[in-house]
């Protein structure tokens, strides 16, 4: 409920968008449930009457991001057979950069009680880094039938290379670090080569028939 009383639609993504712009501007040590449910222009209780504490409000705000992210993964295979394969990459890449910030996926880190609850239902099967690498293997397994990408690529490898690099750049990166978009371009290039740079149809993608 609202200060007046009146029901607030959508409350967990509320707080969570609060608490979001609450570790933007400053920093994980600013996060307390009165800064988010401030920031949010809702009451102080609001928070814990969805969620038994901080932590797990932590923990599932990191679940919650995760999950989104997975789901942008899987929209590449919107993408199969348009743009350029090495684009479509980057531009996945870069949606779960912005969508699971260093931040984010840092402050879970700080808080033992969260880091525990997020790798227990991780383990029993909610949505992380490994459907974002099985969303990145399927789309690259069907741009390889397409010829776009070489026959004797190792799609599972890519996208492990790929997540993994995310990852690491997620949990490694800090406020004011080099923007890491250009790395990720550069390791994108590197992984699937000349022919993952190429529209479908052109000559040397293999697709020219289709």
């Amino acid at each position: 409920m609202s200060p007046r009383g009146v029901a607030i639609p959508d409350v967990r993504e509320r707080l969570f968008a609060a608490a979001e712009q609450v570790l933007a501007r400053e920093g994980p040590g600013a996060l307390t449930s009165r800064a988010i449910t401030g920031e949010a222009g809702c009451s102080k209780g609001l928070l814990h009457a969805h969620f038994s504490g901080l932590d797990e409000f932590v923990a599932e705000l990191c679940l919650d991001r995760f999950a989104r992210t997975a789901r942008q993964a899987e929209e590449l295979q919107g993408r199969v057979g348009q743009g350029t394969v090495a684009g479509n990459l980057v531009t996945v890449a870069g949606a779960l950069l912005a969508s699971a910030g260093p931040t984010i996926a840092g402050l879970a880190m700080t808080r033992p009680p969260a880091f525990l609850r997020i790798r227990e239902a991780l383990e029993a099967g909610a949505p992380g880094f490994d459907a974002m690498q099985d969303a990145v293997t399927a789309y690259l397994d069907a741009e390889r039938r397409l010829g776009r990408i070489a026959d004797g690529t190792d799609t599972a490898s890519v996208a492990l290379a790929l997540v993994g690099t995310v990852h690491h750049l997620l949990m490694t990166g800090w406020a004011g670090a080099p923007d890491p978009r250009e790395r990720t371009e550069r390791l994108v290039a590197l992984l699937v080569g000349p022919a993952g740079d190429r529209p479908r149809g052109e000559p040397g993608t293999g697709s020219a028939a289709d």
